[in-house]
């Protein structure tokens, strides 16, 4: 029997619901589920221990390394919504415990509910791993026809840019996190590819890691992108401003010198496995050849240049 009451543990699960259509059967959100705007109005199941929002970088990567190191959780869980909700479906993450609630969080859950409800690990490492797990989700839920129907969708616009061939592609790194410099890993080393780059430094299907300045100088990227996880384009511009624009260092790199540093919005298009990663490959593809994919059409504030 199709589930009739779903709880998401991660945003991309959230918005995925609402493009199935079914968000009339979803009971329990994570405090980051804020997209579609009706995400914000559902019960929150999850919240985080401390509020990133006015935190820096440092701040927010000291506060992670701290609750980690004592052994504590990032995130907590809303017993009451959760009992409330009544989950026949719970769908949740093993990709990554810094960025949603995990594994942990799923047998607490499921240990708390009397009637034991049926569990959809996503645990995508590249793009065609994220389609098949809209394929699955929309399966389980009933959905199959408005799944088959998506990933067309998705799967045309992604040929379109696959389509292109260039006679140079640009070198570029992607850094997940400002301070420390983190690498973007997983499906983001795909996603430059797919755009017409050379991705640099990162591996493909490999957890994001920490890196150090001198990796970037060696690399010598023609382009630098910056999509510190969960921020948009104006909180990563800020916390540039703040963490790197004075460091004689970083303003020797060739992509610095030559005003090729982008912000791109990571909270909707990098960061999480979702259906909106095709934007971000579109939003990366317009970034490095602008003389070729300067017609599609990008959602606003996407992506800056940073002067």
């Amino acid at each position: 029997m199709e589930p009739q009451r779903i709880v998401t543990f991660l945003p991309s699960a959230t918005e995925l619901i609402y493009s199935l259509g079914a968000e009339d059967r979803l009971f329990g959100v994570t405090h980051e589920c804020n997209y579609p705007s009706g995400a914000k109005t559902k019960p929150r199941v999850i919240s985080s221990v401390f509020d990133p929002a006015s935190m820096s970088s440092k701040q927010i990567d000291d506060k992670i390394c701290q609750l980690m190191s004592e052994g504590k959780e990032i995130y907590n869980l809303n017993k009451e919504n959760l009992l409330s909700a009544k989950p026949d479906l719970i769908i949740s993450q093993n990709i990554c415990e810094v960025c949603s609630a995990h594994t942990e969080h799923v047998n607490m859950a499921v240990e708390m509910l009397e009637k034991k409800p049926e569990v959809y690990t996503m645990d995508p490492h590249d793009v065609s791993e994220i389609l098949t797990s809209i394929k699955d989700i929309s399966k389980i839920i009933g959905k199959e026809k408005e799944g088959n129907e998506l990933i067309d969708s998705l799967s045309k616009r992604l040929e379109f840019v696959k389509s292109k061939t260039f006679e140079e592609k640009p070198k570029v790194v992607a850094i997940e996190w400002v301070d420390p410099f983190f690498t973007s890993g997983h499906w983001i080393p795909e996603m430059i590819e797919t755009a017409g780059g050379e991705n640099l430094i990162s591996t493909e299907k490999m957890p994001s890691r920490k890196m150090k300045l001198e990796e970037i100088k060696e690399a010598n990227p023609d382009i630098i992108v910056m999509m510190p996880c969960g921020f948009d384009v104006k909180r990563t511009v800020n916390e540039y401003k703040k963490v790197l624009a004075g460091n004689p260092e970083w303003n020797e790199l060739k992509a610095v010198k030559e005003n090729n540093v982008y912000a791109v919005d990571a909270n909707s298009y990098f960061s999480k496995p979702s259906l909106r990663t095709i934007t971000g490959i579109e939003v990366l593809a317009s970034i490095f050849h602008p003389d070729v994919f300067g017609d599609l059409q990008l959602p606003e504030d996407s992506f800056m240049k940073i002067n």
